[in-house]
């Protein structure tokens, strides 16, 4: 689907129920490629997902010299692992907007000897990445800002990463931490990793470990203040299978409980380590019913939704998604701790407010919450800042309230590009 113009989006004629079988996981798919790369022998991936995200990635580790064979079409990808090696010693890494990249990356290089420059579009140049790039000077890697402080493009020579006790402050990102969590294993001595304060977004740090695992290291923590990988672990190649991304599937469980259909997301299990599985303990607290099954969830809505007041730190990447149907809900909705979103792709605080306030529903944002209204949201055309989560989850607005269009949709293609043929494909059923 080429579509350039704003998109209009089909109210449903009723409850929208079915079954989906979604894409990959972003998050997985970007973790197993940097370690299948680290690791010993040939790795397969298996479901990985095809998206610009994971193609950055990929061109990225080619760039490195890393042998990397992809079968998009399949979502298969083989993996030659270098044992810890970085076969180049000079690279030009473009990595678009993809933080987990540009995060994973940053750190992996610095396992290398020899300069290295990381760069995006222009969204990439102001997102943050200051604590990783402290981090790495105290351990005595050399890197440069090209551009404004804290901010890619970022060039690093190096001479392979010592091992010593690193200090980050955990209220911007945990990518930070998974970054040097993943290449631990290879650096010179042992690495120990502190959270300054309290850590965001905890449960991706758990999906880290869970990945890493696969491939034959143990991570471990102490209530995520502490941060390890005990010495002699090394990456072993291995077959490994990408779960369904569980941050595509809200938008799908939204689907349901804003319809009052059922919506099954298949090959989703709910012992998944991915933290965004738990929006549907949010759904279920606005009235849904939830059924999570061992190899799939399933939700179902209700008449009328209630509103919720919810600390969502762990799960904000699922934030976006409970803003875009909490105005059909019969009482305020506030969402709490989630004033690092504003360093996502775009601030996505402001970014909610702004667009909520276009359709005509109230909102109070604080630095950190956003309290929305129940209301009857109002044609327009959304706004979406090349945020693909912004477009996903005001589709789902516009599912229920006519007249509403998209801006930019095909900004969807950093993490789901077939969303649009998934979710016409509900609405609609016989829609070409």
């Amino acid at each position: 689907m080429i579509v350039s113009d704003p998109m209009s989006i089909p109210v449903a004629p009723g409850p929208i129920s079915g079954r989906v079988t979604l894409p990959g996981s972003k998050s997985f798919t970007n973790r197993a490629l940097p370690i299948a790369a680290l690791a010993t022998g040939v790795s397969t991936i298996h479901g990985a997902l095809d998206s610009d995200d994971t193609r950055y990635m990929v061109a990225a580790l080619q760039e490195l010299g890393i042998a990397v064979e992809a079968d998009w079409n399949t979502g298969t990808i083989l993996v030659s692992g270098a044992n810890g090696v970085i076969p180049a010693t000079e690279a030009d890494l473009f990595l678009g907007n993809s933080g987990t990249s540009m995060r994973f990356l940053t750190a992996l290089v610095a396992l290398g000897v020899g300069r290295y420059r990381l760069d995006g579009n222009d969204a990439m140049r102001t997102r943050p990445i200051g604590p990783l790039i402290e981090g790495l000077r105290s351990m005595g890697v050399d890197v440069n800002e090209l551009g404004a402080p804290g901010c890619p493009p970022l060039e690093i020579v190096t001479n392979g990463l010592p091992g010593e006790t690193v200090v980050m402050p955990g209220d911007l990102s945990s990518q930070y931490f998974s970054a040097l969590a993943m290449v631990a294993p290879y650096a010179r001595g042992a690495m120990e990793i502190v959270v300054e304060g309290e850590l965001v977004s905890k449960p991706y740090i758990d999906l880290t470990a869970d990945a890493m695992a696969a491939f034959g290291v143990t991570l471990r923590h102490d209530k995520y203040q502490r941060i390890w990988v005990e010495p002699d672990q090394k990456y072993h190649a291995t077959e490994y299978n990408v779960e369904p991304d569980a941050s595509a599937a809200s938008y799908f469980f939204a689907l349901a409980a804003v319809t009052g259909g059922s919506i099954t997301v298949e090959r989703l299990p709910s012992s998944s380590a991915q933290g965004d599985t738990g929006f549907v303990d949010v759904l279920e607290s606005m009235g849904c019913r939830v059924d999570r099954g061992r190899q799939d969830i399933t939700v179902r809505g209700p008449d009328k939704l209630q509103g919720v007041d919810v600390d969502m730190n762990a799960i904000s990447d699922t934030v976006m998604t409970l803003a875009a149907i909490a105005p059909f809900a019969n009482c305020p909705t506030t969402i709490r701790n989630i004033g690092h979103i504003r360093l996502k792709e775009t601030d996505r605080l402001t970014a909610l407010a702004t667009e909520l306030g276009r359709l005509g529903i109230a909102t109070n944002e604080t630095p950190d919450s956003l309290t929305i209204y129940p209301g009857e949201p109002q044609p327009a055309i959304v706004q979406t800042y090349d945020d693909h989560r912004i477009a996903m989850s005001y589709a789902i607005t516009g599912v229920k309230a006519p007249g509403i269009r998209i801006a930019d949709p095909m900004c969807v293609r950093k993490t789901v590009p077939r969303f649009w043929d998934i979710l016409f494909g509900l609405i609609e059923p016989s829609r070409d």
